[in-house]
């Protein structure tokens, strides 16, 4: 598919103005504007968010795009300003007064310096709801330090949650403190949102990754803190460290399958094993996890994972494959559900990515714009802002503006 015109969402007349860059911030932003907000980025002149310079493997779409900065930035547009000139300063000032969100992610203190602080926001705008998303906490003694994915995973325990009893610290294979921070600015927003339609009043939302990662292990500290018993990871890796067999990913004939929480007989009808019988207690399957788990893997060794999920799928049992992620697109539910998608870049070609998650029946969300250049969209908003054609050709020629221009076709 291409980038096209769709019906209105369902925060169509929603103007977001995104400070943010990397991970946590843009993705946030990015959900905003799949729902249909008109999300304008504003990023440094030059260089624009950090994400832009960034890649993985070493490697670039066309020679010049960072796939880590498409992933995270479609449905946007930007303006590359100059804010340590007053114009540039101006040009926030007049956008501030007519958006409805703010959303930042730098470090506690970083925007009020610039004169953009909730503070200075809300005297521009009381209507305005800013959201703040920081590592730590707006004030406390890590308020200052830099906060990112990997380093809020180690100091909540999360890199102790998965791996192998032996293995140390393992980080989680993808940012999932970042991106559960990028929901929690979702659900904030537009619960400010809601409450402004009722009452009028804007207000702050603050948002952490270190609060984010807490709540999303909540199940794990609710146990310690009320059952005084710590999780500690089983030699056999399962799933997760408060549970017992046969709880995790074995490996088949032939691939991987996984298996969660289930009726023990069944896992004993299905599996063929009379003898498994012995392990019907949930203690003693938790007490002897290793040894129950290696019993299992012997046996699921014997067939493929197509004949494992025939037999145990038959059976009304709680398994699926397990696959690695260049696989993933082919899945038959994945397919079925559009999960994936196309969209056309001026400077990629078509580039594939993850599709709109959420299904709204009235107001669907879409894809409505590919992630933008560089500036791409910096005359169209100041003239959306309303200034004329001369102090646009102005703020361009005095270096407060900087303008991409998407290659000729």
């Amino acid at each position: 598919m291409t980038a096209t015109t769709h019906q209105p969402g369902a925060l169509d007349g929603v103007r977001v103005l995104d400070f943010t860059q990397l991970l946590q911030g843009p993705y946030a932003t990015q959900m905003l504007g799949d729902l249909g907000a008109d999300v304008i980025k504003v990023e440094r002149a030059g260089t624009g968010d950090l994400y832009r310079s960034m890649t993985f493997f070493n490697e670039w779409i066309a020679g010049r795009e960072s796939p880590c900065f498409l992933a995270w930035n479609r449905n946007k547009r930007s303006i590359a300003l100059d804010l340590k000139r007053s114009e540039g300063r101006a040009v926030v000032e007049r956008m501030a007064a007519q958006c409805d969100v703010v959303v930042e992610n730098f470090r506690p203190g970083v925007m009020a310096r610039l004169g953009f602080g909730y503070e200075d926001c809300a005297r521009l705008n009381p209507r305005i709801i800013y959201c703040s998303a920081t590592g730590w906490g707006r004030d406390g003694p890590y308020a200052e330090r830099p906060g990112q994915d990997l380093l809020v995973q180690g100091l909540t325990g999360a890199a102790f949650t998965s791996g192998r009893a032996d293995a140390g610290a393992v980080p989680l294979g993808t940012a999932l403190c970042d991106q559960l921070g990028a929901l929690h600015i979702v659900q904030g927003v537009l619960a400010a949102l809601y409450h402004r339609e009722r009452t009028g009043r804007g207000q702050e939302v603050q948002v952490s990754l270190l609060a984010s990662a807490l709540a999303f292990q909540a199940q794990d500290f609710f146990t310690i803190h009320n059952l005084h018993r710590s999780f500690e990871r089983p030699r056999s890796g399962i799933g997760h460290p408060g549970n017992g067999a046969p709880f995790g990913i074995y490996r088949t004939a032939d691939g991987w399958l996984s298996i969660a929480m289930n009726p023990w007989d069944r896992i004993v009808t299905a599996l063929g094993d009379p003898s498994l019988a012995r392990y019907d207690d949930p203690q003693a399957r938790f007490d002897r996890r290793d040894e129950v788990f290696e019993a299992i893997q012997k046996i699921l060794l014997a067939r493929t994972t197509d004949e494992w999920l025939e037999i145990m799928l038959g059976l009304d049992l709680w398994v699926a494959r397990a696959q690695t992620q260049d696989a993933v697109h082919r899945d038959p539910q994945v397919m079925h559900e559009n999960l994936f998608t196309s969209v056309a870049h001026p400077v990629a070609g078509e580039i594939k990515m993850t599709n709109v998650p959420v299904r709204l029946s009235a107001t669907p969300g879409s894809i409505r714009r590919p992630p933008p250049l560089l500036g791409e969209h910096g005359r169209e908003l100041l003239a959306g802002f309303g200034y004329d054609e001369a102090e646009i050709d102005g703020l361009i020629a005095g270096g407060v503006v900087s303008i991409a221009t998407p290659p000729e076709k």
